[in-house]
């Protein structure tokens, strides 16, 4: 009866929030209670709600203080000069503009917000897309391979997921993870040249010639195209990123289900408004924006590589480095209080999503686990795998999560799947932080699920139809999914039992 009642909740759960009839915080919530009440949990419903709730404080922490850092650096102007770095180096160059594009996404990736990612970039890179007559499908395949690459940061969706889902800090999720991380990086920079290269090789045959030029004229014509980008994209930047440059769009840092619409970018708005300087009003890119903190620069960047570097030495809990990079960060930038008390608000959309987020998940776990659901399901699993593939469960796991999660959201499979596939590889060795590694190495292709919004709103605003992206990112996707799930079998830190 457990068993049936266990994956009859994962398939209620899994089709409410793919078909949309409710939010994941709601049927994380709902589903699980209606569930755990027929399996005879009776009153005791609560505490095992509350035991599960408890191990997930720390990942709600992180979660929030790291919106909150990112959020202030966007706000405060340290990726603006990034950008204005790659408009100098880049020229106009296809191949330059291209790994520009990766370079960009990767910086601004790093808030693991995918929507506040794409905005930026199709605002910096797309009219110098058009003005060079490049592909914007090369743009949206290069910003969606790096940012569902460097989606498996710890404050990002899939590893916090995992992370609640599993009760096992973060931290032990995704350090050992750096070397699959550094080599799916590596793999979408090849793809970026390559697709340079290629792009440069339609224009020439197109009778577009380019010219290596950094003469000052030049650079003035590029910044006054990027000044010049879409109103479209301008008023979908204001929605997700208001007044402070960043707003309520963090929302999908650990939730991948909240998007604005935007309409998309047409080629004749970076005519006329080109270098007008006010294209850009209002977004996360607004050079007027009052939050702007240009003196502070280099104090930003000192602080956002501290807090990198101490990140991946692990001398510090994640959610405590956040919160003193937090409050460092707003003291220096913002020493009014009043000033401090308005940044924060400026998050605070986001801030509710992701940590309500967290807790519903706790409904969901709490009760299986303590209705015995979990264990249940996970003795069926095993009669059902045959003896010669239980040591390879966390490899199994890998490659089930490429198609598992571009066809079904994040929460449905790492709340409802990887519990199961966990407790199932325990009976043969496999400990849950391998399982949880494996989970997260198909996030490179779920980013290109239809059912992410935030790939939405890259396609809209690049004017870009989703079918063209998919033709040319998918494939791609799935080798970068590989090659993290291969290098993590490689050095030993996704086991085989």
């Amino acid at each position: 009866m457990l068993v049936i009642l266990g994956f009859a909740m994962i398939l209620v759960f899994m089709t409410l929030i793919m078909t949309k009839r409710l939010s994941p915080i709601l049927a994380l919530i709902l589903v699980p209670t209606i569930f755990g009440l027929f399996a005879g949990a009776g009153l005791g419903i609560g505490d095992m709600v509350m035991d599960a709730i408890a191990s997930m404080s720390s990942t709600a922490a992180l979660l929030l203080f790291a919106i909150i850092y990112f959020g202030i650096m966007i706000d405060v102007g340290l990726f603006d000069k990034l950008v204005e770095f790659i408009l100098k180096v880049a020229g106009n160059d296809p191949v330059k503009v291209v790994l520009g594009t990766a370079l960009l996404t990767g910086a601004v990736s790093l808030d693991g917000d995918g929507s506040t990612t794409f905005i930026v970039v199709t605002a910096a890179m797309l009219p110098i897309y058009q003005r060079l007559e490049m592909s914007p499908v090369v743009l949206t395949c290069v910003a969606g391979l790096i940012n569902g690459t460097l989606n498996i940061v710890p404050w990002g969706g899939p590893t916090a997921r995992a992370s609640s889902a599993l009760q096992i800090d973060a931290n032990e999720i995704f350090v050992p993870m750096v070397p699959s991380l550094v080599a799916g990086l590596l793999v979408c920079l090849v793809f970026a040249y390559v697709l340079g290269i290629s792009e440069r090789r339609r224009l020439a045959k197109n009778g577009v010639a380019w010219v290596e030029d950094r003469g000052s004229n030049r650079r003035m014509d590029l910044v006054g195209a990027v000044a010049g980008a879409s109103t479209n994209a301008g008023s979908s930047a204001g929605t997700t990123a208001g007044g402070h440059g960043h707003g309520s769009g963090s929302a999908a840092s650990a939730n991948d289900d909240t998007t604005p619409e935007a309409g998309p970018a047409s080629a004749n708005d970076t005519g006329d408004s080109a270098g007008s300087g006010t294209g850009l009003s209002n977004t996360a890119l607004d050079p007027n924006r009052a939050t702007l903190r240009p003196k502070l620069f280099w104090f930003n960047l000192a602080l956002t590589v501290a807090v990198m570097v101490l990140l991946i030495i692990d001398i510090l809990p994640l959610p405590y480095l956040f919160m003193i990079g937090t409050v460092i960060a707003l003291m220096v930038n913002f020493p009014k209080m009043k000033d401090q008390q308005e940044e924060l608000a400026s998050h605070a959309t986001a801030i509710i999503s992701v940590v309500a987020m967290v807790m519903a998940a706790g409904v969901l776990t709490g009760i299986m686990s303590g209705t015995g659901m979990v264990d249940a399901m996970a003795e069926w699993l095993v009669e059902v795998i045959p003896n010669s593939m239980g040591p390879y469960m966390a490899v199994i796991t890998g490659l089930l999560s490429i198609p598992m999660t571009f066809f079904m959201s994040n929460d449905a499979f790492y709340f409802g799947i990887l519990p199961v596939l966990a407790e199932t590889a325990s009976h043969f060795g496999i400990s849950a932080a391998d399982m949880a590694r494996a989970s997260i190495t198909g996030q490179p292709v779920h980013m290109q699920s239809p059912l992410v919004p935030a790939i939405l709103l890259l396609v809209s605003l690049s004017g870009v139809e989703l079918g063209d992206h998919h033709k040319k990112v998918l494939w791609r996707a799935l080798i970068v999914a590989l090659v993290m799930l291969a290098v993590g079998v490689a050095v030993g830190v996704i086991g085989i039992g």
